[in-house]
């Protein structure tokens, strides 16, 4: 199956009668960081926020509804208040927790090739996730369902700059008891990149992880010792921890599994009006979720999350992509390095279609992640309308960007037949370099090529049709729906998945707990 996406044109001004050098295949299934990371605070600063919040811990306290996460917490020392529930946890015991987590770790993906590194300056694409609804350009805007969901997993699995997968939408149509199955089997067997699981309470963790067991010929002392899935903790700003969240970072530690602490604290709304004041509350609420995390298994991969964007004070709403969006990315890098924890950010946009306004939000957030030096970059594709939606045409246009910032971080080759002194010589004053022998062995692999841009005239692109670039994702995400070729996967795995779902169903499932 083809895994990264090739124009539909052919190169114009080339010989009909010159053979053509090998296509080119770039690899983005691992990408490293190269850009500089941008500051916005001084280093007093950021050790004064970080000071602040361990004050908030300390001295305020976070509420934590979960009886045994309470407890968890009282056993190492802090300070509880059953009445209110209110944790106060000293700072030497967050101190020593962060110490504890790995600054680095791989998470294992489903076939060779597709495993993604969490840290060292690593960056990982993952799709638009969590949306209700789900919208493209034929069907329009509707709840999603099982079936968008399943299309939405052979999206992700046709693009290799897509490193990890996402719940893109919820399928409303499969009861929530049942729903982890199906989202579960589609991620097994329609791709073969790192999962997500929803952390809604034990059972459905244990349930998606029996999965995954079975799916990759596993038994449970292997699956323990190597990461294999994902989940995203998010904390009820301001400073409150809930049942399944807290479950689900003590679940995702006692197997080893990394959770991703992210606090959602948009100023002005959950969090302080103010960039700082933002990041400090986050930055508390997510120390204390990586504290909870590492006492119940010191050491287990933990991500610091960091999702913080400002609102629209006359409405209400979030808004992305915005200066305060990219300057509050760049803070929570700087707080991300300072304690050594890998870091997960997201892009984003606030518009309500695949338009000019979503684009360059997605593009501005997008900027502000890498620069900011995000390992994990979410919702990088498909989001719309603050996560409300996922778009088709959104995701296909998204992608394009995806490659080419992948494409900035390559190595540039340098050496003496790439600086071309005889290239150079080749040529007369005046000239051209179209027929010149590095051209003529270079230009079908030299430049990054497109697959949905048009770079066709103003009369070749009327004669086509007079598309925009949204109405050719439209026919790119077609082709590849009708074209798509699962990946290989053993059948007598796919029966063992299959036996176990069939089992917990007529065993009533497993209902979210709360």
């Amino acid at each position: 199956m083809e895994t990264t996406a090739k124009p539909a044109r052919r190169r114009r001004g080339r010989a009909e009668s010159q053979a053509a050098p090998a296509a080119r295949k770039p690899d983005y299934r691992r990408i490293k960081n190269t850009l500089p990371k941008a500051k916005v605070f001084s280093d007093d600063e950021v050790a004064s926020i970080h000071d602040t919040a361990l004050r908030v811990i300390e001295e305020l306290g976070m509420r934590v509804l979960l009886p045994a996460g309470r407890d968890l917490l009282k056993k190492a020392g802090a300070t509880v208040d059953e009445d209110t529930w209110m944790v106060k946890v000293d700072r030497g015991i967050v101190e020593q927790a962060i110490k504890s987590a790995p600054s680095s770790f791989d998470v294992e993906g489903g076939a060779p090739g597709r495993s993604v590194t969490y840290g060292d300056d690593m960056l990982i694409f993952a799709p638009g996730s969590g949306c209700p609804n789900i919208t493209d350009a034929e069907r329009g805007r509707r709840p999603g369902t099982i079936a968008d969901y399943l299309e939405t997993c052979k999206l992700h699995q046709s693009f290799d700059v897509i490193h990890q997968l996402g719940p893109s939408i919820e399928p409303q149509d499969v009861p929530v008891q049942f729903r982890h199955y199906a989202m579960m089997a589609g991620q097994i067997e329609l791709t073969d990149k790192v999962p997500w699981v929803y952390s809604r309470g034990t059972p459905q963790c244990v349930d998606s992880f029996q999965m995954l067991m079975a799916a990759r010929g596993i038994d449970e002392a292997a699956f323990r010792a190597k990461p294999h899935c994902v989940t995203v903790i998010n904390t009820n700003s301001p400073r409150q921890l809930d049942i399944p969240m807290t479950q689900g970072i003590m679940d995702f530690a006692a197997w080893g599994q990394p959770s991703i602490i992210t606090p959602f604290c948009l100023s002005g709304a959950m969090a302080p009006i103010t960039i700082p004041g933002a990041l400090t509350l986050s930055h508390a609420e997510a120390m204390l979720g990586i504290t909870v995390a590492q006492l119940v298994n010191p050491g287990s991969p933990v991500v610091y999350g960091s999702f913080s964007s400002n609102v629209d004070m006359r409405s209400g709403a979030p808004a992305f992509g915005t200066p305060e969006h990219i300057k509050t990315n760049f803070g929570g890098g700087q707080l991300a390095r300072l304690i050594d924890i890998p870091w997960r950010s997201a892009a984003g946009t606030a518009s309500n279609t695949a338009d000019v306004q979503a684009d360059y939000e997605t593009q501005l957030s997008l900027w502000g992640t890498l620069l900011g030096g995000a390992n994990l970059v979410l919702h990088a594709a498909g989001w719309l309308e603050g996560g409300l939606t996922f778009g088709y045409e959104k995701f296909i246009t998204d992608v394009e960007i995806l490659q080419s910032l992948a494409e900035t971080m390559l190595p540039v080759p340098c050496t003496e037949e790439d600086i071309g002194f005889d290239a150079i010589a080749e040529v007369q004053p005046g000239g051209h370099f179209f027929a010149a022998s590095q051209t003529m062995e270079r230009y079908n692999t030299q430049f990054y090529e497109p697959f949905v841009s048009d770079w066709s005239n103003f009369g070749q692109w009327t004669e086509a049709g007079s598309k925009t670039a949204t109405e050719r994702a439209t026919g790119i995400w077609k082709n590849l729906l009708a074209d798509f070729e699962a990946p290989a996967f053993d059948p007598s795995c796919k029966e063992a998945v299959d036996a176990f779902v069939a089992k917990r169903t007529e065993e009533g499932g497993a209902p979210p707990e709360s």
